[in-house]
């Protein structure tokens, strides 16, 4: 068996570290920031994360991760929920006119949620009892050790801590997220490094947290994220009672930066009459603001080589886009049982051979959700700039036409609602979907394109002028 080396430590690196080290290999997690996680009750108050600028913004697990860590960390949802998180099904609370009651198979829409600091605590302390990982906090990462192979290639052959110490592997892993310096570190080495695609994804966040006295969470009248012209609103439900409710524009709207301040944010919110009672409750944060999301894409083998040997990126420190979709964890920990595949079928000391076969593995498993979720971004950011500009947004783009189809059909068609829900929950693509028998076809008789409830442009630019 390996020793590998993970080069940070968040959800998705300490899951594939937990998954690696259940394999037998011997694993080391290294984690820049030194605070220690505290336990569920007090993580959201107390853990200090200044490694994840997104550490207290709204987050939400999808059914995806649970399917997922069911079979590869066996007990781990079990444990979130006894820490609190939401055991949740969409279905449940939407009435048997709508779903035709419950079906065989409907559980498979069955998410575990919880806040990022409260899952993340629970993930770590249950990583904590895994036979041969050791996860070292307030190590921080500088550098690389490499060697050059003979075809010229650049080798990995471990890491240089901060403190001085090296720390060699058979592989390293770079999850250190949307931020890693593992390509620069690259470059310095001698590697052209990976191929990079950064862009600002447009999108500017106002989210708040809130608490219900009796540990309820408020009704669901319609979908979790919900598009009003120029706006988008979440409300997401999330552990011990607690839940986020966000407002999500364009970048670029200047006009609704008002939204920072607590009573122009609550009366925006309140306009909208299928999720103002989400914040009838006790507010546990002020307005916290999400802006300069990358989206961004790092590819390690071009034209059939490797850049360098001996290190794979994982989750965001591959890919990462625009969170709205919610998609961010949930595919993260697709990527990290792909990453467990990839060891069990190619031996690590056929380094090229793994650096080919992870991107391989990361181009089957992962990297369609990532252009799916990127087209979504690119056309829903259009329509809001339409909207501003006072015009309306129109592509030939026939799954954009037909994802919007099916979204509107939802409640005329309670098979609709089932295929738009393994979208949503990252369960399927939404060009499987569409592309089943007779799926387009009752979408688009189907679709109802009347506008939810809540104030046109004008409107919501006098509630932020107010």
């Amino acid at each position: 068996m390996a020793r590998i080396v993970f080069v940070g430590g968040g959800i998705v690196g300490v899951s594939a570290a937990t998954m690696l080290a259940n394999d037998g290999h011997d694993v080391t997690v290294l984690e820049r920031d030194p605070t220690p996680p505290p336990p569920p009750d007090t993580a959201w108050d107390e853990w200090d994360r200044r490694g994840v600028n997104q550490f207290r913004q709204l987050h939400f697990f999808l059914a995806r991760f649970r399917t997922v860590a069911e079979v590869e960390l066996p007990g781990l949802t079990d444990a979130m929920v006894a820490a609190g998180a939401l055991r949740m099904n969409p279905l449940a609370g939407i009435p048997d006119e709508i779903t035709g009651g419950w079906r065989d198979g409907d559980e498979r829409f069955e998410a575990v949620t919880a806040r990022r600091p409260v899952g993340e605590s629970v993930i770590a302390a249950f990583a904590a009892k895994t036979s041969g990982l050791t996860i070292r906090r307030g190590v921080g990462v500088a550098g690389l050790l490499t060697s050059v192979g003979p075809d010229g290639v650049v080798h990995v052959n471990g890491v240089r801590t901060e403190s001085g110490g090296d720390i060699t592997a058979d592989l390293v892993v770079d999850s250190g997220g949307r931020r890693s310096s593992v390509p620069a570190w690259l470059r310095e080495a001698g590697s052209p490094g990976p191929q990079e695609m950064i862009e600002d994804s447009g999108f500017v966040y106002y989210g708040r947290h809130f608490r219900s006295a009796d540990g309820s969470i408020p009704p669901a009248f319609g979908g979790l994220l919900q598009h009003y012209g120029s706006v988008s609103v979440l409300t997401l439900p999330a552990d011990n009672g607690t839940w986020g409710v966000g407002v999500i524009t364009s970048s670029k709207d200047s006009a609704l930066r008002g939204m920072l301040d607590v009573d122009c944010w609550e009366r925006v919110v309140r306009s909208y009459p299928f999720v103002a009672h989400w914040i009838d409750a006790e507010p546990i944060t002020d307005v916290k603001l999400m802006a300069k999301i990358e989206d961004r894409q790092r590819t390690y083998v071009v034209d059939g080589l490797p850049v360098a040997t001996g290190i794979v990126p994982l989750g965001d420190a591959w890919a990462c886009t625009n969170p709205s979709l919610g998609r961010g964890i949930s595919l993260g920990i697709v990527h990290a049982a792909a990453l467990r595949s990839l060891l069990r079928e190619v031996p690590l000391d056929d380094a090229r051979a793994v650096a080919t076969r992870w991107g391989e593995l990361t181009a089957e498993h992962a990297e369609p959700w990532f252009a799916d979720t990127l087209a979504i971004d690119r056309h829903r950011l259009a329509e809001i700039e339409a909207v501003i500009a006072g015009r309306q947004y129109e592509t030939d783009d026939r799954i954009w036409n037909l994802s919007n189809a099916l979204a509107n059909a939802v409640t005329k068609d309670a098979d609709l609602l089932r295929r738009f829900l393994k979208v949503a929950m990252v369960l399927e693509r939404n060009v499987d979907v569409l592309s089943s028998p007779g799926v387009a076809e009752r979408a688009i008789a189907l679709a109802d394109p009347t506008p939810l409830p809540g104030p046109d442009r004008t409107e919501l630019l006098a509630l932020v002028a107010a």
